[in-house]
């Protein structure tokens, strides 16, 4: 870098600067979710072909990967809907309760990971709905056809289901509490290092999979009244962290503050996990830090909304894809249709604008979607797929998608334990965050969105790295010793 005084002319235009007497949160790593289809998936393959690719998540070389998220009972990335009691009516004293099902895929696979890991591993636990027999009957919430597009979503049965919503009866909270407990303890004593343990996926979304719908109020009695006071009995409060929410952070504020008006709550509340799939809704996380500052902000999921190698997440049938031909011509001819390899691109894109907003708004553990997916974006036990930054072909070889290059170019730059820096940039083409690793070594993770490939200036107490490329669609880490 040359030195500022020394320039016949100063630089102040295209500038990144760079504050490293500015310091915020300490990023404690990243990490992927190996639900049922991924381990299947991976075990497909050999063993020495299963720790390539899990090498490429958890190994020193690869995205040196912090944290794992798993499902308690099947999500719609399981094989087959199951619950570890399968009548608890039946069963009220849960004798049945068995974690043998995850036995078959899901524990091997995980132990793999954690072998091949260079540090402790920490998995993060969610459920997706808890045993239908407890439930309501199905309730579709106001806003699945907004974020979810509707998805073609109709209910034809008043009984309740682990699908399309619902909520757990109040009558049915302390069973529920002894079930996750078991479910803790059954994991733990298997030797899976839960540390972490989110009360409900997507706790606003009625899905036409495994969900169930719980608003602020309702998931704070049940933590305040029934899972925290179970956990303490268990010896597990302080030991496995309890987070909340776990859904997009468009409306995240207004649950978790009429979660957080009890003090009591609050106290035993670890953190609020978030999803991506509204928007970026960045401010949110400053929001939530500045009203929380002694909760950790955590990333718990994301994926591209399609299947691999296709632009939409439903496989078309032939007459489909004949409606939609004139339609697919227009757009051609307006040149606005997509085509795979850019629904791709755009997936990485997306990721890196995510991670570096997130990142540059207090968020301190960033967990991915499923590690792997094959090319119809599954398998799952209901209809449609989505993407994966690794993909299963049928040869049973693994492809890396351009969102894996981005994640581990992200992964090598910020460090576990590495504290983010101030910075600032000069308009909106060139996104920046930085970060002093633990080594001392200083990141700066720039992204170009644009079109058009761009040169920035790089300012850095007193000195100026002049005029670097950044290309079109890239993502480039500066690494300053």
């Amino acid at each position: 870098m040359e030195n500022e005084a020394d320039l016949a002319v100063h630089v102040e235009s295209n500038v990144i600067g760079l504050y490293p007497d500015y310091k915020f949160q300490t990023m404690e790593g990243f990490g992927c979710a190996l639900t049922e289809s991924s381990c299947y998936l991976l075990s497909k393959l050999s063993r020495e072909e299963r720790r390539k690719t899990l090498s490429l998540w958890f190994s020193k070389e690869g995205m040196n990967a912090s944290f794992v998220r798993m499902h308690i009972d099947s999500c719609d990335y399981s094989l087959e809907e199951y619950q570890a009691v399968k009548d608890p009516i039946a069963d009220p004293e849960l004798l049945t309760f068995s974690i043998d099902h995850d036995r078959k895929y899901v524990i091997p696979v995980v132990k793999e990971a954690m072998a091949l890991s260079s540090h402790p591993l920490q998995v993060l636990l969610s459920p997706w709905s808890p045993p239908y027999q407890w439930k309501t009957p199905p309730e579709l919430s106001e806003n699945d056809a907004a974020v979810y597009g509707g998805m073609g979503m109709k209910v034809e049965t008043d009984k309740p289901i682990r699908d399309f919503g619902g909520r757990l009866k109040p009558e049915y909270y302390a069973p529920y509490a002894r079930y996750l407990v078991k479910y803790l303890q059954a994991y733990l004593k298997e030797g899976i290092p839960v540390s972490m343990l989110s009360i409900q996926n997507e706790a606003s979304a009625a899905t036409n999979w495994d969900s169930c719908l719980w608003t602020g109020e309702q998931e704070r009695t049940f933590l305040v009244d029934y899972l925290y006071p179970e956990m303490e009995r268990s010896g597990l409060s302080g030991r496995v962290q309890i987070f909340i929410w776990d859904h997009n952070k468009e409306r995240a504020i207004e649950h978790i503050d009429a979660f957080m008006k009890d003090e009591r709550a609050a106290k035993e509340v670890d953190g609020f996990a978030l999803h991506w799939y509204s928007g970026d809704h960045f401010e949110a996380l400053s929001l939530l830090h500045q009203k929380y500052p002694d909760k950790i902000l955590m990333h718990s999921e994301s994926c591209g909304l399609h299947i691999p190698g296709k632009t939409t997440a439903f496989v078309l049938t032939k007459e489909q894809e004949a409606l939609l031909a004139g339609k697919k011509m227009e757009l051609e001819a307006a040149g606005e249709q997509k085509t795979p390899n850019q629904c791709d691109f755009e997936d990485a894109l997306h990721y890196a604008h995510d991670i570096l907003g997130d990142l540059n708004h207090g968020l301190q553990r960033w967990i991915d979607w499923n590690l792997i997916v094959d090319r119809n974006g599954g398998p799952r036990h209901v209809p449609g797929g989505f993407a994966a930054p690794l993909v299963y072909e049928n040869d049973g070889t693994i492809t890396q998608t351009v969102s894996f290059a981005f994640l581990h170019t992200i992964a090598e730059a910020v460090q576990p334990g590495a504290v983010r820096l101030g910075s600032s940039s000069y308009g909106r083409e060139a996104e920046a965050a930085a970060v002093r690793n633990p080594d001392g070594s200083l990141s700066v993770l720039i992204l170009n969105e644009s079109a058009k490939d761009i040169r920035v200036n790089l300012r850095f107490q007193g000195q100026i790295l002049r005029d670097a490329a950044i290309p079109a669609g890239s993502l480039s880490a500066i690494r300053i010793a």
